[in-house]
Parts: C-alpha cells; sequence; structure tokens
C-alpha cells in the first residue's frame, strides 16, 4: 500500500503545484505526435493510453498538446523505436519488451518468467534502479523512456488443441512475447512476435496454432475464443508487465522541468489505473470466456517445473551474450532476494 501510496501522493503534489497557475504561465506550449502499439479499442492498454494523454493535458493546463494515434497511423509499429529515435516520430506508447531485437535486455524492464508480481515489479521499477536502468538504456538510442503503464498477471495461452504432455509442445507455432518466447523455444515451439491487430488471423488461418497475448479482458476484446477452446494458466511467462512511454530525447529536453514533472505524474496516476482497474475487470471477463465453451486449464506441476528449468538456463546464457541483459537481471536479481524476506512472511500463500 505504500507504494501505491506514494504513485496518488505524486500525482496529487503535481495538481496541486498546478493550482496557482505559475509555472503554466512560463511553459511554452509543445505538440506531439504520440503513436499507441496497442488500438483504442483494445481493453484496457487502448484506453490507458488516451487516459494518459488527457491526464498530461490536463495537468499541464494544455501546455502539452499530445495527439494520440492509432498503430500504424503513422508508421509500422514495429517501427515506432527507431522513428522516435531519430525524431520521425515524438513519442510512442507502448512496452520495452517489444525491442528485444535492439536488445535483448529490455526485456528485463518490461516482464521476466516466474518474475514478480506488480507491488514487487513496481517497488524495483521505482526504488530498486529498474526506471534509472532502463532510461539509461533508451538513452543509447536518443530515446527517454518514463514507465507509463504496469498490468496483471496474463494467461499462458490459448491453444488449439489441449496440450496433455510437454511433447505436445514440440513442433507447435505459436505466437509469443519476450522472454518467455525463448522458453517455449527449448521446449519445441516455433515462435514469433506479432502486433495484436494481426493475432486473431493468424490463429484463424492456422499460420499459427496457438497464441499468449495478455489477460483474459484484453484476449476477450480479440475475439480468440472464436477460433481456440483451450485457455490456460497460470501466465508463468507475465507475472506482471511493465510498459512506457517513449519521447524522443530531443523533444524531451525541450520541455521544462515543470512539464518534464506533469509527464512523470500522469504516467504515474496511469500505472495506478492499470493496476487498479485491471485487477477489477479479469473476474467478469474470465466468467464470460468461459460461458463461450471455453475450456479453462491449468498448467500441471511436470509443465511448470520445465517452464522453470528452461527459464534458468535462458537467463544464464541471454547474460552471457548481453551485458545490458546482465545488468538489469543481476540488478532484479539482487532485489528480488532481498524482498524475499518480505514476500515469503508479509503475504498469504
Amino acid at each position: 500500500m505504500r507504494v501505491l501510496g506514494a504513485l496518488v501522493g505524486v500525482a496529487a503534489a503535481a495538481a496541486v503545484a498546478l493550482g496557482s497557475g505559475a509555472a503554466t504561465a512560463q511553459d511554452k506550449k509543445v505538440r506531439m505526435q504520440m503513436q499507441s502499439n496497442f488500438a483504442s479499442t483494445l481493453a484496457l492498454l487502448g484506453p490507458n493510453a488516451n487516459y494518459t494523454v488527457e491526464q498530461i493535458r490536463k495537468l499541464s493546463a494544455g501546455s502539452i498538446d499530445i495527439k494520440f494515434f492509432e498503430p500504424g497511423a503513422l508508421v509500422p509499429a514495429s517501427q515506432a523505436f527507431d522513428s522516435v529515435a531519430s525524431g520521425a516520430l515524438d513519442a510512442a506508447w507502448a512496452t520495452p519488451g517489444f525491442w528485444t531485437g535492439k536488445d535483448i535486455a529490455f526485456a528485463v524492464f518490461a516482464t521476466v518468467p516466474f518474475g514478480p508480481g506488480l507491488g514487487e515489479y513496481l517497488a524495483w521499477m521505482k526504488h530498486g534502479g529498474g526506471e534509472q536502468l532502463m532510461q539509461a538504456l533508451y538513452a543509447k538510442y536518443n530515446i527517454h523512456s518514463v514507465m507509463c503503464h504496469l498490468i496483471p498477471p496474463e494467461a499462458a495461452g490459448w491453444f488449439r488443441k489441449e496440450i496433455k504432455t510437454l511433447d505436445d509442445l514440440k513442433g507447435l507455432k505459436m505466437r509469443f512475447f519476450g522472454l518467455g518466447a525463448n522458453v517455449m523455444q527449448k521446449l519445441g515451439v516455433s515462435t514469433q512476435l506479432l502486433q495484436a491487430g494481426e493475432i486473431f488471423q493468424a490463429l484463424q488461418l492456422g499460420t499459427i496454432d496457438a497464441t499468449e497475448f495478455s489477460m483474459p479482458a484484453m484476449d476477450l476484446s480479440l475475439g480468440f475464443h472464436q477460433v481456440a477452446k483451450f485457455y490456460y494458466f497460470p501466465g508463468w511467462h507475465q507475472q506482471a508487465t511493465v510498459g512506457d512511454l517513449m519521447i524522443n530525447k530531443a523533444k524531451w529536453d525541450s520541455l521544462s522541468p515543470h512539464q518534464k514533472l506533469i509527464i512523470e505524474a500522469s504516467c504515474d496516476q496511469t500505472v495506478l489505473r492499470g493496476m487498479s482497474l485491471g485487477e477489477s475487470l479479469q473476474p467478469k471477463a474470465l466468467a464470460e470466456i468461459e460461458s463461450k465453451g471455453v475450456k479453462l486449464v491449468t498448467w500441471g506441476p511436470e509443465f511448470l517445473a520445465a517452464f522453470q528449468k528452461a527459464w534458468d538456463e535462458v537467463a544464464v546464457e541471454q547474460s552471457a551474450k548481453s551485458p545490458e541483459f546482465k545488468k538489469a537481471w543481476d540488478s532484479l536479481s539482487n532485489f528480488r532476494k532481498e524482498y524475499a524476506i518480505w514476500r515469503e512472511r508479509g503475504y498469504l500463500k
């Protein structure tokens, strides 16, 4: 609760600071074009992107005017990173996990298999050095990043056929995100990363046999239940997922200190909204999915043990390949070791 209280406090402090109007009077008006990697119609993430834009506009009294664009409206979604880096695009609303082609270390700032849940992830990002490490990595590409959303656990995936043994995974073609994809590859799955709007058609046409995307509320909005009837839990690969607002470095540097604070406070509000609203939406969505004839399946101990073993191997391999990954992974791992005494004693099992 202290972490959530801190978020509310930051946002409230920013709002109070704006009350006098003195700061806004000195701020020049800034316009930005921001493309989201998530459609406005996508449950939770879409509305949260627009919420961020609106909060920035309100708290800045209009001195920061950001225009929201749908995925692909200005540049292909997969090119958002390069476009922000070059300045062709002012900003993008996405998640660091999309940019592992640049450096696998970006994945650590999005989600890690068997990783921390909401509170623990937020604690590392805000008070354990995570966000600073993320910003240092982005800075190499001429981008400033602000943590701007955090969402609850995801499902483990949708499968057209029931997975009864580990051998059933071999040869499957599956859309998979982040470091979890590396784990699945070790178990014989052929993975690819598709953007949200591409997944349904690929699943329907048989281009892929299975997919993971997100939590029940978002998966429901994408209609996966129409073509895949086995929905697996828990989402061992994404117990919480961080997203960010990427801003071209020159654009960020052109903002006043006050305007930068407004963006940070607005993103903090969006993080809180994503956590709380994300939790509230899932029960109803899950019940609706089940009512459509989908079988909810829980991975057995054999599967979870195999996923964990493969993940341990992946973490060692990626640490050897990427110095930036090792730096981020060591930081998170050390934080989690220190946090463990609280996690084990403070929470009911």
